[in-house]
This record gives C-alpha cells, sequence and structure tokens, in this order.
C-alpha cells in the first residue's frame, strides 16, 4: 500500500513512544519535530508489527472454525492446509506474489521488478520528511514491515478457500491451488487496487474520486470468498449432502467449541486486520477498532435473532458465521464510517449470513463452514455499504460525506459496484481455469472410499484423534 497515501498524524495526536521521549529531554519539548516525526516512524512500524502479527494468528482461528463445523475424520487434513496456507502463501508472495502486487515494474494489469524483494529496502527505516508547511512528518514503514504486513493477507485470501473444500479435496491437489492464489490470482487483485494499477487509475467518475476499500472487504475476502465458490463447485457436494430428490442434508460439524474459540481469535485478530491498515500508530486506529467491534457485535445477534425465527433455534454456528460476517462487511468501510453507519453494515451483513448460507446450499453449492457467505456474499455488501454510509475521508474517497446517506449521490455506489464486478469476474475465470486444469492433470477429489475413510487416513496416514483405552 506504499502508493496510497495513509493520513497524516493530526496535530496534537500524541502517542506514548513521543510523549515519553518528549519528556526525558527538554530540547526535544522545545519543538524538535524531526526528532518527533523519527519516534512517529519507528512507532508506527512497531504497530503494523503488532498488527501483522494478530492478521497471523488468525490462521488459527480459521483452523479451528473449520475443523469444529467438519467432521472429525478430516480434522488433521484441516489442521495441514492451514499450515500450508502460511508456508506457501509466504514463500509464494516472497518469490513472485509481492512484485506482481506492488512492484513498480509492471502497469495497470501487473507488477513486476521486486522479484524475490529485491531492490527494496528491508531494514532501514524511512527518513522523515520536511512537508511544505515546514513541518517535518513520519517516514513511513520499512519493506520488511511492509512486506510481512502483507503477506499475512495473502494468506488469509487462500485459507477462506480451504473450508468450503473441506472433506473432499486432495492434499496435493489443494496445495497447487494455494500456489497460484497468492503468487498470481490474489496479487493482481492487489495490484489493480492497493497497488494503483487498472481499479485505483480508472474506476472513477462524477464525484466519486476513486474506489474504497480501507482494509480489503472485496479485495481480500471477495476474492477469498469467489474462490472458494468455484473450488466447492468443480469439487462437488460430499457423499451424504443430498438426498436422491436434491435436498440439503445436515452434515453436523463435530467440534463446536474449536468453532466458538476460533470466531474469537478471528475477531481479536481482526483488530490487527482492520485498525493495521491505517498503516500508522495515530489518532484514527481506536475508532477503526471501535467501528470493527461494533460490527461484529451486530452481525452476530442479528444472525441470532434470524435464524431463530427460521428455525426456532439460535444455531451456535450460524451465530459464529454471523460474527464473522459482520467483520467482513465492515472491513472496507471501517476508516469511513461512524459507529451508527458500522452498526447497520455489521448488523445487515448477520441476516445475509444466514439467508445466503441457506440459498447456496438448496442450489447444489456444498460449503461446510459458510466461507462463501461469510466471505463472498457479506465482502460484496461491505463494498457497496461504501457507496451508503461513508462519513469521513478515509484515504481513498479523498473528501467528506462521500456516502449515498450523506449527501453523495450514487457516484460512489456505481464505482464500488464496478469494482464488485471486476473482482468477482477475475477471480471467478481464474480460479475456474485453475480448478479446471488441476481435476484435469492430478486430479482435484480423493476417491468415494477415501472420502468415507476421512481424509486423515488417506492423505495423511493419521488420524487427527487417537483415543487410548487401558484395560
Amino acid at each position: 500500500m506504499e502508493e496510497i497515501v495513509k493520513r497524516k498524524l493530526l496535530t496534537g495526536t500524541g502517542i506514548v513512544g513521543v510523549s515519553l521521549l518528549l519528556a526525558a529531554s527538554p530540547a526535544l519539548a522545545q519543538g524538535n519535530t524531526e526528532a518527533s516525526a523519527i519516534v512517529q516512524t519507528v512507532m508506527d512500524n512497531l504497530w503494523v508489527f503488532i498488527a501483522g502479527i494478530l492478521v497471523f494468528f488468525m490462521q488459527a482461528g480459521f483452523a479451528l472454525v473449520e475443523a469444529g463445523l467438519t467432521r472429525s475424520k478430516n480434522v488433521a487434513n484441516i489442521m495441514a492446509k492451514n499450515i500450508a496456507d502460511m508456508c506457501i502463501g509466504v514463500l509464494a508472495f516472497y518469490a513472485v506474489g509481492y512484485a506482481f502486487a506492488y512492484g513498480s515494474g509492471g502497469g495497470w494489469f501487473i507488477g513486476g521488478g521486486s522479484w524475490f524483494l529485491s531492490g527494496s529496502s528491508l531494514f532501514e527505516l524511512p527518513a522523515a520528511t520536511l512537508g511544505e508547511d515546514g513541518i517535518w512528518a513520519s517516514g513511513g514503514l520499512s519493506g520488511a514491515t511492509d512486506f510481512f504486513f502483507q503477506v499475512v493477507f495473502a494468506a488469509t485470501a487462500v485459507t477462506i478457500a480451504s473450508g468450503a473444500m473441506a472433506g473432499r479435496t486432495k492434499f496435493s491437489a489443494y496445495l497447487m491451488f494455494a500456489g497460484l492464489m497468492t503468487a498470481f490470482i490474489y496479487p493482481v487483485v492487489v495490484h489493480w487496487t492497493w497497488g494503483g494499477g487498472l481499479i485505483a487509475e480508472y474506476i472513477n467518475w462524477g464525484d466519486a474520486g476513486s474506489y474504497s476499500d480501507f482494509a480489503g472487504s472485496g479485495i481480500v475476502h471477495l476474492t477469498g470468498g469467489v474462490a472458494a465458490f468455484m473450488g466447492a463447485k468443480a469439487l462437488g457436494p460430499r457423499i451424504g449432502k443430498y438426498d436422491e430428490a436434491g435436498k440439503p442434508r445436515a452434515i453436523p460439524g463435530h467440534n463446536i467449541v474449536f468453532t466458538v474459540i476460533g470466531v474469537f481469535i478471528l475477531w481479536l485478530g481482526w483488530f490487527g486486520f482492520n485498525p493495521g491498515s491505517e498503516l500508522a500508530a495515530d489518532g484514527y486506529v481506536m475508532s477503526v477498532a471501535l467501528n470493527t467491534l461494533i460490527a461484529a457485535a451486530a452481525g452476530g445477534a442479528v444472525s441470532a435473532i434470524v435464524v431463530m425465527a427460521k428455525t426456532g433455534k439460535p444455531d451456535v454456528g450460524m451465530v459464529g458465521n454471523g460474527v464473522l460476517g459482520g467483520l467482513v462487511g465492515i472491513t472496507a468501510g471501517c476508516g469511513a464510517f461512524n459507529t451508527f453507519g458500522s452498526l447497520i453494515t455489521g448488523a445487515v451483513a448477520g441476516a445475509l449470513v444466514v439467508y445466503s448460507v441457506l440459498y447456496i446450499e438448496k442450489k447444489g453449492v456444498d460449503d461446510p463452514v459458510g466461507a462463501v457467505s461469510v466471505h463472498g456474499t457479506c465482502g460484496i455488501w461491505g463494498v457497496l455499504a461504501i457507496g451508503l454510509f461513508s462519513r469521513y475521508d478515509d484515504a481513498f474517497l479523498g473528501r467528506d460525506d462521500a456516502g449515498l446517506f450523506y449527501g453523495g449521490g450514487l457516484d460512489q455506489l456505481s464505482v464500488q459496484a464496478v469494482m464488485v464486478v471486476i473482482i468477482i469476474a477475475w477471480t471467478a475465470i481464474t480460479a475456474g481455469i485453475a480448478f479446471k486444469i488441476i481435476k484435469k492433470t492430478t486430479g482435484l477429489r480423493v476417491s468415494p472410499e477415501e472420502e468415507a475413510a476421512g481424509l486423515d487416513i488417506s492423505e495423511h496416514g493419521a488420524a487427527g484423534y487417537h483415543l487410548e483405552t487401558t484395560n
């Protein structure tokens, strides 16, 4: 996101590091703004690193949610896929993905010229800069900090697809797709948006300055959600998911405790995902965090109400997905909404999750964990919500009052809609081709016998659980 100008630290906004330094040195207290800017740079990098750690930890949350909502005979396979997502994601993004996303050697379609992080100043912090107003400003992020934060996002994008493909996918086939997703499919979307390419450069008109997607409702989650849909479609449903008449059967997950703990880990990690995307330790971080918190709570509450109205019971897994849907929905607008806009966005996302899960299931697409609905459906909603509820400048919008409900008209909404269409089309085409090639070469799905025995045994040679008995 280096090409994107983020909000500068407002005059009077303090951080702990600066305050302590100024208190310790009378010279600085007298107005050494250059030194203050240097300290700010250090604090910015430290905060983004911490935020990246939180996003990294989300991988554990995804693993637990996915494992809990599926059968016990596949738990080792699920854990293996989530480990692989991070390992392959880091290596693929390091080798070519980061260059495709942010490399300066490309054009509107794809970046280039920074293979294996070549040419990047990884370890030196950028120097403080003197603005035209004579005020020193933070120097921004080091190459290492920026890469670390970006690569954990890439791993998140591919992990989304894992859940929808659970219980019937060859491990080797999944590894191939994970590599392609983090090396090419996702980085191209990033280049078109955060990297200053197609969408950032050409999709703007009227009063809409540009698209807006603060932390990735569309860029990360919709991309992952569409890939999840294409994977589930290519695989077909699990054995026994539909009866002879085509009516879906419930296949309960084996561990609701895993699911709930996973949801809470993901919720925690989102406080790195969204506030970290400010890319600075400034006064807006807590505003973004608060919007994230409120939207998640609203998503969980509304999903509980909707599922109770439809089934008579507050299904715990569905409520957990409602929380996650609220988080996905607010990811685009967390820097541009007030708290009321965040509440509405999360509430709508919570309802959408329930209806989307039931609709997709009815249409014959077997998504064991609801990944398509949580990340795809709610990702679409999050991107479009920018055109309705945007109230503040989030460094993409370039102005106040951008949303329809705040006097901005339909321009921003239409820009966001075009962005949604482009992301869906790109991901569906590329992921569809990838799955078709894998299917015709190595094969995508395990045999019926292997699926019945469980992927833990057939793919990894050992059960995920071992129950020891004594005589």
